[in-house]
């Protein structure tokens, strides 16, 4: 088997303005908003598109007070780590379905906050760390690839322009939790920032049985672990990114 490829720091001075796409409030909170942390500090204009409210993730929570709850916990959630805008599309939790009008919501996200790079989940069958990925992970995560080309091209969804939406070339997409990262990004020093982000969603935490590992013991696992991919003994705490260069 050869040796896997030696991971890159990402270039920050490459891009100001981030779009996070994901399909359920927590889905950032797992590691992504470790990063965004780094980069608020730095001045950098991060922004949140979420395909859904998250309104099947409680068990105990009717989908219909749900909702509104768990969109509420994610915009507290987002201003830990120095985020204002938050936005929801509306889709179905737990049903949303690969397809042009998945393209379109996003594309049209992207030309209203106009990033230089976009950051997403992965859309693979498993995580990094060989465990299934969710259906609405998958869709999501292919679409805003495919949606960030879409974007930039005025004759896809020409519709978007009618509604006063340019096209806007974003410059890189990057792919979190994946099995294959080429990049990393140096959160330490930004733990206590995650940590604090995830304990927001309550309603969704007080639901996961009581042998879920806690917000502190599970960033710490993730970052922690994804550090020790980068073989640098100063990088205490990691996220690790597959980049696509647009």
């Amino acid at each position: 088997m050869s040796p896997q490829p030696a991971l890159a720091a990402l270039d920050e001075t490459t891009f100001d303005s981030v779009l996070c796409v994901v399909a359920h409030p927590d889905d950032i909170e797992y590691g992504i908003a470790a990063a965004v942390a780094r980069w608020t500090t730095a001045g950098k204009r991060v922004s949140y598109f979420l395909l859904t409210r998250g309104e099947a993730g409680v068990d105990t929570m009717d989908p219909v007070d749900a909702a509104p709850a768990r969109a509420d916990e994610e915009r507290a959630s987002a201003s830990v780590v120095g985020v204002d805008t938050v936005e929801f599309g509306d889709h179905s939790d737990g049903v949303v379905e690969y397809g042009v009008a998945l393209r379109r919501d996003i594309a049209a996200a992207i030309r209203r906050h106009q990033p230089d790079l976009v950051v997403t989940l992965t859309h693979a069958e498993t995580f990094s760390a060989g465990n299934l990925n969710q259906a609405d992970h998958r869709a999501v995560g292919l679409a805003t690839l495919d949606a960030t080309a879409d974007a930039g091209n005025r004759w896809i969804f020409p519709e978007l322009v009618a509604d006063g939406l340019e096209p806007w070339k974003v410059q890189a997409v990057a792919v979190a939790a994946g099995p294959n990262p080429t990049h990393f990004v140096d959160v330490t020093g930004h733990l206590d920032d995650a940590v604090e982000s995830l304990e927001e969603h309550r309603l969704y935490n007080d639901a996961l049985p009581d042998d879920f590992p806690k917000p502190a013991e599970l960033l710490g696992t993730i970052l922690g672990g994804s550090a020790q991919a980068v073989g640098d003994p100063a990088v205490e705490h990691a996220l690790l990114l597959e980049v696509f260069q647009r």
